[in-house]
């Protein structure tokens, strides 16, 4: 599950607990949305953390040097 998918089980959560006022037997849907609120967070905080992993800086092996410039500037 992407970062898309757990942003949409955040929006899907807070509709069923602030927008609705639906009645179901057996199920209560302002707890249900709760737990995909919860769920989406969760998802959002280890995609997050494995993106951090996945960024990888080399530092270059050889020093850039700029031929343009006099490399003797006082001569």
């Amino acid at each position: 599950m992407g970062l898309g998918g757990c942003i949409i089980l955040i929006a899907v959560g807070a509709i069923l607990t602030f927008a609705t006022d639906w009645e179901m037997k057996g199920a209560n849907l302002d707890v249900i949305g709760l737990i995909l609120m919860a769920v989406g967070l969760i998802g959002v905080v280890t995609f997050s953390s494995i993106a951090k992993r996945r960024r990888v800086v080399v530092p270059p092996t050889t020093p850039v040097i700029d031929e343009r410039r006099n490399p003797h500037p006082y001569e």
